[in-house]
């Protein structure tokens, strides 16, 4: 049995990667919203904070009733309970991903958790 997972994704607006790679600590999307889409729904998590990092394109979010404008190169982190929405600017499509995990989950990291073989 392998220890890894490879897949290769194209031609689709939406790809959710928890079942397609057996991920078992986060949830990824890779999205992408045509010039003037948004999310149709404005959505909190209960337990789950999001990083959405954006890759090319520019949009706004609205977080907590705020708009944010965005744009390639961005990273944006979400408490949980923020109430929030994004969109592509009217101009611009927008491609990005977003990375869900639980709050405080994170316990070691980089060097913390790395082993040098």
């Amino acid at each position: 049995m392998k220890n890894y997972e490879k897949i290769n994704v194209t031609g689709t607006d939406r790809v959710e990667l928890h079942d397609k790679i057996g991920l078992t600590g986060a949830e990824i999307s890779v999205n992408f919203l045509p010039a003037g889409a948004g999310v149709p729904f404005v959505h909190t998590h209960k337990q789950n904070e999001e990083i959405y990092i954006i890759l090319e394109g520019k949009g706004s979010f609205i977080l907590d009733g705020e708009k944010t404008d965005i744009s390639a190169n961005d990273y944006i982190r979400v408490a949980p309970s923020t109430k929030r929405q994004i969109s592509a600017a009217a101009d611009s499509a927008l491609r990005y991903v977003c990375i869900q995990v639980k709050e405080n989950s994170l316990e070691a990291y980089t060097a913390n958790d790395g082993v040098v073989l």
